[in-house]
């Protein structure tokens, strides 16, 4: 019986741990560890306590906005371009250094002028 009582209670302690988000020493948003605004301070606080001195969730990194019972957390590939999307920038450098600006739809990155 004491058994069967630490392990529920191991369990339950488990799916109720707190989620950690990240936060700046000027910004008013909270974020996930791997946001691209984190670059120069990153301050970690729990998920309830952002929310409760009034932080909001980052739009570029999407955090969590509630707290959940169990916490998974799902890194994304960070890419140059998508390639499921209908229109994307090229990919192609042109002879003087700069990234070409127009867009493709074609699946190798790359416009009609750049072998698109």
């Amino acid at each position: 019986m004491k058994k069967i009582l630490s392990f529920l209670l191991l369990f339950v302690a488990l799916n109720l741990s707190a989620q950690t988000v990240y936060v700046t020493n000027t910004g008013e948003k909270y974020h996930r560890g791997s946001c691209r605004y984190l670059a120069k301070s990153k301050i970690t606080i729990e998920l309830t306590d952002a929310i409760n001195q009034g932080y909001g969730a980052c739009k570029v990194c999407a955090p969590p906005q509630s707290v959940s019972k169990k916490t998974e957390v799902k890194e994304e590939k960070v890419t140059d371009y998508n390639r499921n999307a209908t229109s994307s920038q090229c990919t192609a450098t042109t002879k003087k250094g700069s990234r070409c600006k127009r867009n493709t739809t074609s699946s190798n990155g790359k416009c009609w002028q750049h072998g698109g």
